[in-house]
């Protein structure tokens, strides 16, 4: 589909207060202008050149406005894009303690109160509840960037250890995503709110003399929207998602008066407010080429939302009191520049990989009958285009060995098939003679391997073998006085000569054949044994003989043998091996998968490492090449032409094109080897898990097979002594509605607002449950702390009270 060119949508909304300047601050009867006039000072003098008028140009201005009209303005129909399979990105900018946390996540005390982001999740979930032809999916995510780092607000909510991960931002053909950060599905809308609600009680806030509750990071909350369609037998799948971003307000040090770590806090949201106003610039200069998104962290995830496809809103929060004109002045020009920000909104549709397998087998059904049809029109034999039976490999292996033999002169082919399957039969043929000629080499010949050079120091010592790597004949070895010792002493045998082995070693590549008489010596420990090949043939008969004889014997049951454990339990070492091959071999697989997959981005990191270093170091062989050329050309005299632009030798321009690819592929690998550092690093940690969950599931094993007394084990089979009936009957029964249960069923009819606020609350009140938990047993641990005895009594109050 292609995309229709857009502005991003820019809307002021003025934070009400008693001290509005109603003299200074000015808006059009149209509510999308805002017009700002300051009075001159006099004490500057009589010539001032000052801007004293300022007039801004939006889509909108919210003054005295409830938030369900802001949200109706702001995020409703970007709600209803992003459900048709548009991104959409809402953000809210402007000075601390304007409003932006206000507007964008709003005041959980009141339902009426609620902000852009509960207002946006019962928006999508009362979409999914009307539509009927469409499954719809949803999930959410929450991200905080805190003084430049990365960090997961709902990682807190699951026991998987995500909160450990070290995130990091990754660009891919399909736009930029947080590696690390935990994406959570829901299902309804209190879910969502939970979420909501937990996330916000870990973001980070401190106090100042402008805000009392000032959010010290930018807080990103992501809606994932997929959404299955099924239309003429086909299935689509449409991706959306919807970022809605509650940015830090930007600080005056010399008005919020911040120390410490408030003061650091600060220095880092100016900083990244600082780069995300060049981004804009930059976004809305078309004559710029490059846009610096790696600049901060806040720029680098909003790549997508500011210059990517998708619906981009912005919130300019300002304060209408005299006494913050210049914040206010500096959050519209902010405003104006993203105005002029052009998106191209797409719909993101992707084809389901389970109806495209459907439809290629139903392709491939239509070409075998079209095949057929063709077959009977040209009047050939009925050829099958299915995979071979056993039947027919039977067939087609012995006709080749028909052929072989030369009982045949051709092969019957009808099909591709077979002819991939003679050619595999073919192969087995090879590989067959190929092991027997090893074998009956091995029988005659030790084996060397080329690359063994110990083993061939070794030959050379004892004369076998001279500096080159060729086999010495007798004469050369006598005269070198080497005396060799037979491996085997037959008094009959007859000497083999040594020309048959340097035959052999000439044929074969990497391998040479040596007479084992002549290796002996050098080539067997003082733990080997010099034994003769008959006397190894009488051994391997005796062998097997007993093994029969043991394998002939009456076996006592197993049953028997299976009940009893081992007097002692066998060594860790042991159990684990063990462990690792029965009951722990999954885990064990994908533990050495991980570990494979590390090793191979460790690799591909340092070789990439090396590019690098290789292309600096050409770059600066260039440089002083370019250097040098002007230095040549400055002094031979610089010739310009009829425009004024300076000529330049052809060397130099090579010199120069040549440059600048080595400065593309430079960038290129540079990234490259970043995206393969964050790879690794979580690549390690998915190790560090799999073998921690190796480890304790073997210890759990361990434990339950060795260590665990034979009584209790057997009280837990299905015939032992614990047995379903004695559970008491009344705990299975009592299924009537207890008192808590009745009293949140009155309390969603009695709600203010409404059935339709049953979901906001109830998460309330979960968070609020959490939280009085939390302080409990803060207080508890608090308290036994103390010496003395204390003695706590348990609290009989209801869970939750509702005041109406």
């Amino acid at each position: 589909m292609e995309a229709a060119e857009k502005r991003v949508r820019t809307f002021a909304r003025v934070k009400p207060t008693a001290d509005f300047a109603q003299d200074m601050i000015k808006f059009g009867p149209d509510n999308k202008s805002i017009d700002i006039y300051i009075k001159k000072d006099a004490r500057k003098g009589i010539v001032n050149n000052r801007q004293t008028d300022w007039s801004f140009r939006l889509d909108g201005v919210l003054h005295n406005t409830s938030q369900e009209l802001a949200y109706e303005t702001v995020a409703e129909k970007l709600v209803s894009d992003a459900l048709l399979g548009y991104n959409g990105t809402i953000m809210c900018y402007g000075q601390t303690g304007a409003g932006k946390t206000y507007t964008m996540t709003g005041a959980t005390a009141e339902y009426k109160h609620r902000g852009i982001i509960p207002r946006a999740i019962q928006q999508v979930f009362k979409a999914i509840a009307r539509s009927v032809d469409s499954f719809i999916t949803v999930r959410v995510s929450y991200l905080e960037i805190y003084n430049e780092t990365l960090c997961d607000l709902l990682a807190t909510t699951t026991n998987s250890g995500a909160g450990d991960v070290q995130m990091a931002v990754v660009d891919c053909p399909r736009g930029v995503y947080v590696k690390g950060l935990s994406i959570h599905s829901v299902s309804h809308e209190e879910d969502a709110l939970n979420l909501l609600f937990e996330g916000e009680t870990n973001r980070v806030i401190a106090e100042h003399s402008l805000n009392k509750n000032s959010s010290r990071s930018h807080c990103i909350f992501t809606i994932y929207i997929e959404s299955r369609c099924r239309a003429f037998s086909e299935v689509r799948c449409i991706n959306s998602k919807i970022n809605l971003i509650d940015l830090a307000g930007s600080e005056r040090l010399s008005k919020t008066g911040s120390e410490g770590q408030v003061l650091k806090e600060a220095s880092y949201i100016n900083k990244s407010l600082s780069f995300l106003e060049q981004i804009v610039i930059a976004l809305a200069d078309p004559r710029r080429d490059h846009v610096p998104f790696r600049q901060s962290k806040l720029t680098h995830v909003l790549k997508d939302s500011l210059g990517g496809k998708c619906n981009t809103v912005l919130v300019a929060n300002i304060c209408g009191e005299a006494l913050h004109v210049e914040e206010t002045l500096s959050s519209l020009r902010f405003a104006t520049r993203m105005k002029w920000i052009t998106t191209e909104p797409v719909i993101n549709v992707t084809c389901d990989p389970e109806e495209t397998v459907r439809a290629l087998e139903k392709e491939i059904v239509l070409l075998k009958q079209e095949l057929a049809m063709h077959n009977n029109l040209a009047n050939r034999a009925l050829v099958t285009y299915d995979p071979l039976t056993d039947v027919q490999i039977a067939e087609i292996k012995s006709q080749i060995h028909k052929y072989l033999q030369g009982a045949i002169d051709e092969i019957e082919i009808t099909n591709v098939r077979q002819v991939q399957e003679v050619f595999k039969q073919f192969k087995l043929i090879v590989r067959q003679q190929e092991h027997e000629v090893e074998a009956r080499l091995r029988s005659k010949y030790a084996l060397i391997d080329k690359n063994d050079f110990a083993t061939i120091a070794a030959a050379q010592k004892a004369g076998v073998v001279d500096v080159d790597r060729h086999f010495l004949g007798k004469k050369e070895r006598r005269e070198l006085g080497t005396r060799t010792t037979p491996i085997s002493p037959k008094p009959d045998g007859k000497k083999k000569k040594s020309g048959k082995g340097s035959e052999h070693s000439k044929k074969e590549g990497t391998r040479s054949y040596v007479s084992g008489r002549d290796l002996e010596a050098p080539l067997l420990s003082k733990s080997q044994v010099t034994i003769p090949i008959k006397d190894l043939d009488v051994k391997e008969r005796a062998r097997s003989e007993d093994t029969a004889n043991i394998d002939a014997q009456p076996s006592k049951p197993a049953s028997a043998e299976g009940s009893q454990r081992p007097s002692s339990p066998p060594s860790k070492t042991a159990a684990f091996e063990q462990f690792k091959e029965e009951c722990g071999s999954e885990i064990n697989r994908i533990f050495k998968e991980n570990k494979s997959i590390l090793l191979a981005r460790k690799k591909r990191s340092g070789t990439v490492a090396r590019r690098i270093n290789f292309i600096k170091q050409e770059m600066e062989d260039i440089k002083k090449a370019l250097e040098a050329q002007r230095q040549e050309r400055w002094q031979q005299g610089e010739y310009v032409d009829e425009t004024g632009h300076l000529i330049i030798d052809e060397k130099e321009f090579l010199l120069i094109m040549k440059m600048k690819d080595l400065k593309e592929e430079y960038r290129a690998a540079y990234a490259e080897l970043q995206d393969l550092k964050a790879e690794i690093q979580y690549c390690q940690h998915l190790v560090d898990q799999c073998r921690n969950k190796l480890i304790a599931e073997f210890e759990i094993w361990y434990s339950e097979s060795f260590l665990i007394p034979t009584y209790v084990q057997k009280a837990l089979k299905p015939g032992g002594n614990i047995r379903p009936g004695m559970i008491p009957i009344d705990r299975v029964t009592r299924l009537e509605e207890d008192e808590q249960e009745r009293f949140e069923r009155l309390q969603e009819l009695e709600l203010p607002a409404g059935p339709e606020s049953a979901s906001f609350y109830k998460a309330k009140m979960k968070r609020d449950q959490r939280h009085t938990y939390a302080r409990t047993m803060s207080s508890l641990g608090q308290m036994h702390k103390k010496p003395g005895h204390i003695t706590a009594a348990r609290s009989k109050t209801p869970r939750s009270l509702l005041v109406t």
